[in-house]
């Protein structure tokens, strides 16, 4: 015997019965008690969507029994079932599908029997024409939805049709379920508010009102009653405005409604615990319903999962991308390793001597006629003495008569060439280690540039490397606040770029994107201040994308007081206030040799190469170990002193970067701190030993940097110290303009140099 699959043959009794329920659901959906268009129109649907038709077949002519035992009936449903089953059979036979049109053609011949009936119970056969033209609309209606989820699954959005499809059956389920009451128990309630709860929490509010509104219009074509229409948008709204929060939220709203509802509005004929149960189970199914199989609708209806594609897309592409950049780094390495390996490495000063000894020999002595005896008789002198004009060619710059032996002169005719040879070779030697370590030094400068490159690349590369942590919970939470506070935003995305910064995007309308109240609302929601640090023009007209991240602990603002050195045009001194990534700022001075506009172009030059490798990334030693090598190769001498601060300001540590700058002082209630630097200035010599120092500050301390044109008008930095603690300080750009007249008083008004002064007070946000 054949064994009996007992799990295949549950399921096949289940579909059975959901079969007899649903025919029976659609037996008993009218239109204006007239038309009865929709069992027979789902009976050729299911037959296309490939379900048992063994199984459609009872089920539909058990179903339509059970609504209306009549033998009329019976053969009405016998004759549908015939042309039903035999040319879908002949068409399995023949190993050929049955396509739409053909379907459409059975349909219509499916209903003779009915119209026959019809005709002969004195109706018109134009409403026997118009329900069969319903039916097969309804058939192909079905099909499209069928194509869509049986078929294709829950893999892709939902076109326009097929949503238009699945609003027309749950139009025709709701026709069918408002004429099937148990003691007042309402399955169309039960429906209802089962599949309002899944689309609010997995369909957009649009679509999640027009299923409302869609299935108290059934009930109304079914009954001529629209006592279901109000309820069910008021359902739709009381989900909607909770579907943020978790689910037992919409269903106490949803709840809370229909009794208003019904004991206080009296939508309902009549109202009590019968009537209101359909609608608590329908909660409780929903309560169970996994939000897996949420998500899993939401992809059919564009919600969320359309924008975790978008999303999953991102993270992508950051993998991609620290994959490449990985690769580019060690691209960049390996030239830096390839460069350094070209270095010329220069040879010893015995062994040069005795390359020019060698070389002043076969010159001079070749053609000597004395060379055979000399260097057979005095060979250790003559070479001692060659060495030692050497030695002396390359300490004083040249060899005079006065250098040779006077044992050598005595018995050499040939002092005059070798003096002559010696001074050549060695000031030709020396001109080509000048060269060779030109060339060296820019082989450097380029390997280190290649250097620091590869550790920028590396580092872009570990910042992509994590994925980006969306939050979809907060992005819905944040469009409820704002639109509480009457601002339109009709996008919003969340997500972690570190463990210490997220971030908000935003796009509202260009008339709210300069309210106040987002970064507040946005705040409340991360639970944590938020700061508006990017914005700029949406793709969409009229709209504006805001960026908002993490607020760092502190902030600062600055003043600036300058004045320039008598009779010069132009300032000497250029200053930088620059917002770096990572929280961080950087603010600086920069005091070219001299003044007037030659000083101007070094401090420019100088402050502009830092400003752009710090905003590139770069570390502090390649910064200023780079920008020192290339003023020290340009034709001319060109100094500048360098004062630096980079504050970070998540935490309120400053890196102070000192090169022959004057001090810096940290004002604050405990009193007065110097940073001060002994470093030679940038651009003297190709090594710098820049001094470098961490100092914590911490909200209400002013950081006050200077010009050696303001520090050198008082005899010494304690008397500076002492002025600066004795001014009154209200602000920033009252304490900057304070020092720089206080430094102008000290030499009676006169700026016998370029003067700057740069004030930031760091305030906690």
């Amino acid at each position: 015997m054949r064994k009996i699959n007992l799990n295949a043959f549950l399921n096949q009794m289940i579909k059975f019965v959901l079969y007899i329920f649903l025919f029976f659901v659609l037996f008993k959906a009218n239109v204006n008690f007239i038309f009865q268009p929709f069992a027979f129109g789902m009976l050729f649907a299911l037959a296309w969507a490939n379900q048992k038709v063994y199984l459609l077949s009872p089920a539909y002519l058990i179903a339509g029994l059970v609504s209306d035992f009549s033998l009329e009936q019976a053969i009405i449903l016998l004759v549908t079932l015939f042309v039903l089953i035999v040319p879908y059979f002949i068409h399995i036979l023949a190993k050929k599908v049955m396509r739409k049109w053909e379907f459409g053609v059975f349909v219509v011949l499916s209903q003779t029997a009915q119209v026959v009936f019809d005709v002969l119970n004195g109706n018109s056969p134009i409403l026997s024409v118009i329900n069969i033209v319903l039916g097969a609309l309804f058939m192909f209606a079905s099909i499209v939805i069928f194509e869509a989820l049986i078929i294709r699954g829950f893999t892709s959005k939902l076109t326009s049709l097929e949503l238009v499809s699945l609003f027309v059956i749950v139009l025709s389920l709701s026709a069918g379920l408002v004429n099937i009451n148990i003691q007042n128990f309402s399955f169309l309630k039960l429906f209802v508010g089962f599949i309002l709860l899944v689309f609010s929490f997995s369909a957009t509010p649009i679509l999640t009102l027009l299923l409302a509104i869609t299935a108290g219009l059934g009930a109304l074509i079914s009954t001529n009653n629209p006592m279901f229409v109000t309820p069910f948008v008021l359902w739709a709204l009381a989900s909607l405005i909770f579907k943020n929060h978790h689910k037992i939220f919409s269903i106490i709203g949803v709840l809370c409604v229909e009794i208003l509802s019904g004991f206080y509005f009296q939508l309902y004929d009549a109202f009590g615990v019968v009537e209101i149960l359909p609608l608590i189970i329908a909660s409780l199914l929903f309560l169970i319903f996994p939000n897996k199989w949420l998500n899993e609708i939401a992809v059919i209806f564009n919600l969320s999962k359309d924008r975790m594609a978008m999303k999953n897309v991102v993270n992508r592409n950051r993998e991609i991308l620290h994959r490449r950049l990985g690769n580019l780094g060690e691209v960049f390495n390996e030239m830096n390793i390839i460069y350094r390996n070209m270095l010329k490495k220069n040879m010893t000063k015995e062994d040069v001597t005795k390359i020019l000894n060698s070389e002043i020999c076969d010159k001079i002595c070749s053609y000597c006629p004395e060379k055979n005896h000399c260097h057979r008789t005095f060979a250790e002198d003559t070479k001692k003495v060659f060495n030692e004009l050497i030695t002396v060619a390359f300490e004083r710059g040249k060899v005079t008569l006065l250098d040779i032996p006077s044992y050598l002169t005595s018995r050499c005719k040939q002092t005059s060439a070798i003096l002559g040879s010696v001074n050549a070779l060695t000031s030709q030697y020396k001109k080509y280690l000048t060269m060779m370590s030109e060339v060296d030094a820019s082989k450097i400068l380029i390997a280190d540039q290649l250097l620091a490159i590869s550790k920028v690349i590396n580092s872009l590369s570990k910042e992509v490397e994590t994925n980006v942590s969306f939050d979809t919970v907060r992005e819905g939470k944040i469009l409820d606040e704002l639109t509480y506070h009457n601002i339109s935003c009709i996008d919003a995305v969340v997500y972690e770029k570190d463990i210490h910064t997220e971030i908000a995007s935003l796009v509202v309308r260009n008339e709210d994107s300069s309210k106040l109240r987002i970064e507040d609302c946005v705040g409340k929601v991360c639970g944590q201040k938020m700061a508006l640090f990017e914005s700029y023009p949406s793709m969409r007209p009229n709209y504006t994308v805001l960026n908002l991240r993490t607020s760092p602990r502190f902030d600062c603002i600055f003043g600036i007081s300058q004045k320039t050195k008598e009779n010069s045009k132009m300032s000497g001194d250029t200053y930088s206030l620059t917002r770096l990534d990572g929280d961080k700022i950087l603010f600086a001075i920069s005091d070219g040799m001299g003044s007037g506009e030659e000083a101007e172009n070094i401090s420019e030059i100088s402050l502009s190469l830092i400003e752009n490798f710090y905003k590139a990334g770069f570390e502090n030693e390649i910064i200023l170990s780079t920008v020192n090598k290339l003023l020290s190769l340009h034709k001319e001498d060109i100094f500048s002193a360098i004062d630096i601060g980079v504050i970070d300001l998540r935490n309120g540590i400053v890196d102070f970067i000192k090169m022959a700058s004057p001090v810096t002082y940290i004002l604050n209630d405990d009193g007065l701190k110097k940073i001060s630097s002994t470093s030679l200035p940038m651009g003297i010599v190709d090594d710098i030993s820049p001094m470098v120092k961490k100092e914590v500050v911490n909200a209400n301390d002013y950081i006050i940097m200077v010009s050696d044109g303001i520090s050198d008008s008082f005899e010494n930095d304690d008397v500076f110290g002492e002025e600066i603690k004795n001014l009154k300080i209200k602000n920033p750009q009252e304490l900057a303009d304070d020092i720089l007249r206080c430094a102008l008083n000290k030499n009676s008004d006169y700026a016998v140099d370029d003067l700057t002064v740069l004030v930031i007070k760091v305030f906690e946000r």
